[in-house]
């Protein structure tokens, strides 16, 4: 190949048939090409010479060349040349210092060791150009699901032939108990790839949650054209999962239409997931409808919701406690997970226990904050006041709506509610000095005093 007395039209034939093989430009292939030969070259004609190849995309000729930099006084003559003997070479007036003049070399027949170090460089110049087309072909296929044969196992990971680039499912990528096979034609979703020096490495996944709803975009039709939205979707891969669904189609039924004829696609989708139950729920705006959908089958009585923390408490009888829960906390996991908020469950007994111990708890506060009775303690808290800060934040008019306080003792309450904050900030203060906690930190926005307590206990006192 590298012979400057065979057919020439040759190099552009092997250069053609590579690029087509390997799926790369034809282009980078004569590119290489002429590194290899231009390295070559240089074993014969010397490593201080700066050499040039040009192969001719029509004919296939090699033309070698010596670059020479033109110099005001050339110190290196290999590499450089006065602009006097530059216009000798080439007869050019417009040529001046800073230049670059090609001089041309005579063909040389390279010898065995030279033409080895250029296929090298070539090969290494395919391979390197076929890693980067196989990136660029896989990193746009990134989020999308994947077809391929299972080639080997690995020490619990499966290795996929993707026809022209090898996969990974790791072995927590895979679904509990499936046992694959070399062979098996295998689907999973592409949820990484990664260049990397000795080639992309492309991880598969089948215990995904996006690849049930990659799923469910194949075989349902009205998801793939839009009609249907998935929301949100959990999965405890091999056991159960839940995916959450929304119609801008008010007459679609977006439950019915992921679940299908008799079940047939979702059945399709299970079947894939070997096995995994899949439950549809359908999305509501409403946080509270929405965890009545998320916990079905069970019945819930009530919903109490804290949006600030992301908490939703749900009561129901002690019948439907074990079905809220599932198998070892199944059901409100995956429940929880697709919410997107903290799930807790409690029997009708346990809500009341619940709120007597908050009752007490808050009436404790008063009578020890604001120095009152019993009784006026509970009547406060009965009447939805449910700390000091509430009280003293409320206007004497609201206070002296509760039967039995009169505005006299509203701005009493009001008084001594007031005394109260600030005494404990003058406690909490004086407890952040003697932990030694800065200035800058107690400053810092968005930190409390509780939590800078915290801090402080735990020796961490400063910014940095």
């Amino acid at each position: 190949m590298l012979n400057q007395r065979s057919d020439k039209l040759e190099l552009l034939r092997i250069a053609e048939a590579v690029a087509t093989e390997k799926s790369i430009d034809k282009e980078i292939i004569i590119n290489s090409m002429e590194l290899a030969i231009q390295k070559a070259a240089r074993t014969r004609f010397g490593f201080d010479n700066d050499i040039r190849t040009i192969i001719d995309r029509e004919t296939g000729n090699i033309n070698l060349y010596k670059v020479l930099k033109i110099s005001e006084s050339p110190e290196n003559l290999n590499t450089e040349i006065s602009l006097e003997n530059a216009k000798k070479i080439k007869e050019d007036e417009t040529l001046k210092v800073g230049d670059e003049i090609f001089e041309e070399l005579p063909p040389v027949d390279f010898g065995r060791i030279a033409a080895q170090t250029a296929r090298q460089v070539i090969t290494q110049s395919v391979r390197a150009a076929e890693r980067e087309r196989q990136y660029n072909d896989f990193i746009d296929k990134k989020g999308e699901i994947l077809s391929g044969i299972v080639k080997r196992l690995e020490y619990g990971n499966v290795i996929v032939d993707l026809n022209r680039a090898e996969s990974i499912i790791r072995k927590e990528e895979c679904i509990p108990r499936e046992i694959l096979k070399t062979g098996d034609r295998v689907k999973a979703y592409c949820y990484d790839v990664i260049r990397e020096n000795k080639g992309q490495q492309i991880f598969l996944s089948r215990a995904h949650p996006k690849f049930m709803e990659k799923l469910f975009f194949q075989e349902v039709p009205e998801i793939y054209d839009g009609i249907i939205e998935i929301k949100s979707s959990a999965r405890d891969p091999g056991s159960r999962a839940k995916i959450c669904v929304h119609s801008k189609d008010s007459s679609i039924d977006p439950v019915g239409a992921c679940v299908g004829m008799r079940g047939s696609r979702v059945q399709a989708v299970v079947n894939e997931l070997h096995g995994e139950k899949i439950d549809v729920v359908h999305w509501s705006e409403d946080p509270a409808v929405l965890v009545v959908s998320a916990l079905a089958p069970a019945e819930i009585q009530k919903v109490i919701i804290d949006d600030q923390n992301k908490r939703i408490e749900v009561i129901l009888t002690e019948e439907n406690l074990s079905k809220a829960i599932g198998r070892r906390g199944q059901n409100v996991r995956l429940a929880s997970k697709l919410i997107d908020f903290e799930i807790d469950i409690l029997t009708e007994k346990e809500e009341s226990e619940k709120k007597q111990l908050e009752f007490k708890d808050k009436t404790e506060i008063f009578i020890k904050n604001l120095e009152v009775d019993e009784t006026l303690g509970q009547l406060l808290v009965a009447e939805g006041f449910s700390s000091i800060e509430e009280i003293s934040e409320a206007t004497s008019e609201e206070i002296s709506k509760i039967d039995a306080i009169d505005e006299n003792t509203a701005k009493e309450l009001k008084e001594r509610a007031k005394d109260s904050l600030k005494k404990e900030k003058e406690d909490i203060g004086k407890k952040l000095k003697e932990l030694g906690v800065e200035e800058a930190l107690i400053n810092l926005d968005g930190l409390t005093q509780g939590m800078l307590v915290t801090l402080g206990e735990k020796k961490i006192k400063t910014l940095k």
